[in-house]
């Protein structure tokens, strides 16, 4: 069962306020950050979607074919830190953010600058696998591989489960709903063990994160700037 809960996070805390803003159930107003996105209906439970197709970023690398002009072929193209890729007889293109598709169709107009329509299939080699992140109150909090279907419950059990100390009620599912807007919901695991009904047991996407606290939270925002995250969770 979710439980409707509201907290406002400031973008740039440190971790011991933000932590002791959560358990103390008090608001934290920050003046300086992005507009609030429209609030998601109420009759709808389920966390808010969008574009789930992956976006290149600094440090992956991608085959590069030309159909009619192989000499122009390249492989492993690294993204550089920049977002940039060097490529043959072109330069430098910014392609970072890009996704597939999208990045196809900048590489074909880059090069037809030299080439008459050229025919191009961009194939990711390395790339940033699906992951997610547990913290707080468990056995080994982390960043764990996201292989195939994994719900909240099962994400806790693979990051070491419950600590005696945790608050099994009110477990924190941190989900991104845009570049700079993430969505908080608060669900009482306890309650579905205890009645055996796992149908509200979401299941996680892509760069979730879990947060399993230690004190009652009774405030928190569902959506907050993202940026607010890197001070929450460590970095691994």
């Amino acid at each position: 069962m979710f439980l409707a809960v509201k907290i406002r996070v400031a973008a740039m805390l440190m971790v011991l306020p933000l932590a002791a803003a959560f358990a103390g159930g008090q608001q934290v107003v920050s003046e300086n950050v992005p507009a609030k996105p429209p609030a998601a209906s109420t009759a709808d439970p389920q966390f808010q979607t969008r574009e789930t197709r992956y976006k290149i970023a600094p440090g992956d690398s991608f085959d590069l074919n030309f159909e009619l002009s192989p000499e122009f072929n390249q492989t492993a193209v690294s993204v550089q830190p920049d977002g940039f890729v060097t490529l043959r007889a072109i330069g430098d293109v910014q392609v970072q953010g890009q996704t597939v598709p999208e990045l196809t169709e900048t590489l074909r107009g880059a090069y037809s600058k030299i080439l008459n329509d050229p025919l191009i299939s961009v194939i990711l080699k390395d790339f940033e696998k699906p992951y997610f992140v547990a913290d707080g109150q468990i056995g080994k909090p982390g960043k764990y591989d996201l292989r195939g279907d994994t719900t909240l419950t099962q994400a806790i059990a693979i990051a070491g489960g419950f600590k005696d100390t945790s608050r099994h009620s009110q477990v924190l599912l941190f989900r991104r709903v845009s570049d700079q807007w993430m969505e908080a919901k608060v669900i009482n695991v306890k309650q579905m063990e205890k009645s055996g009904n796992l149908k509200e047991d979401p299941m996680l996407h892509p760069g979730d994160m879990l947060f399993v606290p230690k004190n009652t939270m009774s405030k928190i925002d569902k959506f907050f700037p993202s940026a607010s995250m890197g001070t929450f969770f460590r970095p691994f």
